[in-house]
């Protein structure tokens, strides 16, 4: 029986993923801050063992990667690894003892597209301290692999959604009175011509993924896969799809991006710059070829379920 430690596995990812794993003989080991639960509630979760570990706390003294070595996996995956140095504590703690490292990276690490959809092999230029740190995690963690110092293999997602998240909505920010303006038919403003895309995944398709990393090593070790929706959505697309999930007409209103902001807070106009300065369209042909990976949800789906569980 393999012993699998998920760090942060309570989230939306491992509350698909920590289940899927006991059913197939895993013996999981759950790694959390606090007494936190799964989003979904399962009966699977009665044979998982709980450790608590304050990341921060322990990476500072230096004592992290070596708790998680203590546990003895022979696969680990990193939920929660935010910089180059968080990564290399963990990795050189565990190279020489597992036979797995899975890191849940972001699709941000390209920063903007030169061709869509964007693959795995094109050239990246992250900006931004989010994107630039998981690429340099992913740089690293890959070369490891690829010198046979540390099998790894980096997930990254795109805008996870799921159940008990306000999904990333049609104006680019996470407000969901967005969604409640859709739903009573009312005017929404999107900024410039609503052609910029996100792309969602639901958190299911990223266990998916994982999952599926874990059963094929051998195609996964050292490699990256984009874990998102078979298809990403213009802003305008999302929105029109969205009043007709309501019942309603579109009722769009477009303004350029530097008028469009004065109608938000800062915090959200900021987050819409984010996106759509990236406007994320990525390929998952990649994951369907070497992994046979086939996602469960279309962006529209899973936001869908997102927005009914909210609204209720």
């Amino acid at each position: 029986m393999p012993r699998t430690v998920v760090i942060g596995g309570s989230g939306h990812i491992g509350s698909y993923l920590v289940p899927n794993l006991v059913a197939a003989g895993h013996e999981v080991i759950n790694v959390v801050r606090g007494e936190s639960k799964p989003y979904r509630s399962s009966r699977t979760w009665e044979s998982v063992r709980t450790e608590i570990a304050d990341r921060t706390a322990e990476e500072t003294a230096g004592r992290f990667g070596d708790h998680i070595a203590s546990m003895k996996p022979d696969v680990v995956v990193d939920m929660i690894c935010f910089t180059q140095d968080s990564a290399m504590q963990l990795a050189e703690a565990l190279k020489g003892k597992i036979s797995h490292l899975i890191h849940i990276g972001t699709i941000w690490v390209h920063g903007y597209s030169v061709q869509t959809p964007t693959r795995e092999s094109d050239a990246r230029a992250p900006f931004g301290d989010y994107g630039v740190q998981k690429s340099q995690i992913e740089d690293y963690l890959l070369g490891l692999a690829r010198r046979g110092d540390l099998p790894a293999t980096v997930v990254r997602p795109g805008h996870i959604v799921g159940p008990g998240w306000a999904p990333l909505n049609p104006q680019g920010h996470f407000n969901p009175d967005v969604f409640r303006t859709i739903r009573d038919g009312k005017k929404l403003a999107i900024p410039n011509f609503g052609l910029e895309t996100v792309h969602h995944v639901h958190a299911e398709d990223v266990a998916q993924v994982v999952f599926k990393s874990i059963q094929n090593w051998g195609a996964a070790n050292g490699e990256a896969f984009n874990a998102v929706s078979p298809a990403a959505l213009t802003l305008r697309g999302y929105a029109e799809a969205m009043f007709a999930f309501f019942g309603h007409a579109p009722n769009i209103e477009f303004m350029p991006f530097e008028a469009w902001k004065g109608t938000v807070s800062a915090d959200e106009a900021q987050a819409t710059w984010e996106h759509i300065a990236r406007s994320p369209s990525h390929s998952i042909e990649k994951a369907q070829r070497l992994l046979g990976y086939t996602p469960f949800y279309s962006s529209l789906d899973a936001v869908k379920q997102s927005v009914s569980t909210l609204l209720a």
